[in-house]
């Protein structure tokens, strides 16, 4: 078959460890053989972030937000242990967390359910969706290791020097710790818009919830925030689409979500979301089976898998051992990206490619054929097989042709 044509590039961020050696597999086999694929290609891997200090995850940002559409592949965010690992002149810091501050986007986690692996939630029917604030909060917090005895205070200065605010945090009379966070009203509302779009474009409801009975002012700004939002922009759309806009506290949420069936999207605050997600992809089988994509409030969008870069597995790969590290987050990302690409261009031939991709890799796994994180999680009554990367991903390639 003659290959499927691209208008306008996708920008491509290639990432570290086993992630990076999947990437290259799922495009060599199922990606370049069908697609005449175009991609702006910047190398995100740790040793190039050292080698430019860090411009070229910077530069990866700015070309997402010139061409629209991103595919990021699963990147390391150095510690102590890989600032000596890798030789690093300083801890970069993380590139999903640049990338987000950059684009000023909201985290959309959805996990992929296949029939074989039920919920450990059993009255779990339908995905649920974790919208993640993805600026501020702790990621940003300044902290401070108290000696000892002291005050500590949070003081405010306006522009033109004079000190509004003054109060005091805690008188300190022995050793502690202190920490100040932050956020702004414009990344909220942006978060806020693309949370409701995200709700309309998919017809699902939106959760939202923080602690505005404890914290009186950080968290009732985003609370207030979102009414007044939704009231004035949005209202109309959910109520014409029949869909629902509520808020609750976070631990009303966390009761509501458990005793739920799903199908909807939560929308949490940075530190919320980074935690729930890994909670509700885990109850629903695995963080290998979690897609995600950033999507800023102008439009763009960034697709990436929602795990890490599988370490353990390519310390292994590294000493010429067998791997059997589940792809199908790293797919999901390309497919994304690839009919976002479609959508956007009017390449409807690319997004059924996309749809495709998807099937194939569901019909994989519907028939036994998968990867050995799943096996355990697999109900009884299902035959199985394990399968090492490579294998898996050419029984998927297989079933692609099929659809072809």
């Amino acid at each position: 078959m003659a290959k499927i044509q691209m208008k306008t590039p996708l920008v491509e961020m290639d990432g570290d460890e086993m992630t990076r050696i999947l990437w290259k597999m799922i495009k060599d086999e199922l990606l370049l053989p069908f697609v005449d694929l175009k991609t702006e290609y910047y190398d995100l891997g740790l040793e190039e972030r050292e080698k430019t200090k860090d411009k070229v995850t910077y530069d990866s940002a700015y070309a997402a937000k010139k061409y629209g559409v991103a595919v990021k592949c699963a990147t390391i965010t150095p510690n102590k242990q890989r600032v000596e690992e890798y030789n690093l002149s300083e801890m970069w810091k993380s590139p999903n967390g640049t990338i987000r501050a950059i684009l000023d986007g909201t985290v959309f986690r959805t996990p992929i359910i296949i029939d074989s692996v039920k919920p450990v939630v059993k009255n779990w029917e339908k995905p649920i969706t974790i919208a993640r604030h993805a600026y501020g909060d702790v990621y940003k917090a300044t902290e401070y290791r108290v000696p000892g005895e002291g005050k500590a205070e949070l003081v405010f200065t306006d522009k033109d020097g004079n000190e509004t605010f003054r109060e005091t945090v805690y008188d300190f009379e022995c050793a502690g710790v202190l920490q100040s966070q932050y956020n702004k009203d414009s990344s909220i509302v942006s978060f806020a818009h693309s949370c409701f779009r995200f709700a309309i474009d998919t017809k699902q409801d939106l959760w939202f919830s923080t602690k505005d009975t404890i914290s009186k002012k950080y968290d009732q700004t985003f609370k207030l925030i979102f009414e007044e939002i939704y009231e004035r922009d949005y209202k109309a759309k959910f109520e014409e689409l029949g869909i629902e806009y509520f808020y609750t506290l976070i631990d009303d949420a966390v009761a509501r979500v458990i005793r739920s069936r799903g199908g909807y999207i939560w929308a949490c605050k940075n530190y919320d979301g980074d935690v729930m997600s890994d909670m509700v992809s885990t109850a629903f089988g695995s963080l290998a089976m979690m897609t995600s994509v950033l999507v800023s409030p102008d439009g763009q969008f960034e697709y990436e898998a929602a795990h890490g870069t599988v370490t353990r597995h390519y310390y292994r790969y590294l000493k010429g051992e067998e791997t059997s590290t589940n792809p199908m987050a790293t797919i999901y990302a390309w497919s994304g990206a690839l009919r976002k690409r479609g959508e956007l261009d009017e390449l409807p031939e690319l997004c059924d490619f996309a749809d495709k991709l998807e099937k194939a890799c569901i019909k994989t796994l519907d028939s036994g054929v998968m990867t050995k994180d799943l096996v355990g999680l697999v109900s009884e009554g299902y035959t199985v097989k394990a399968v090492n990367s490579a294998d898996f991903i050419a029984e998927i390639r297989k079933n692609l042709e099929q659809m072809l």
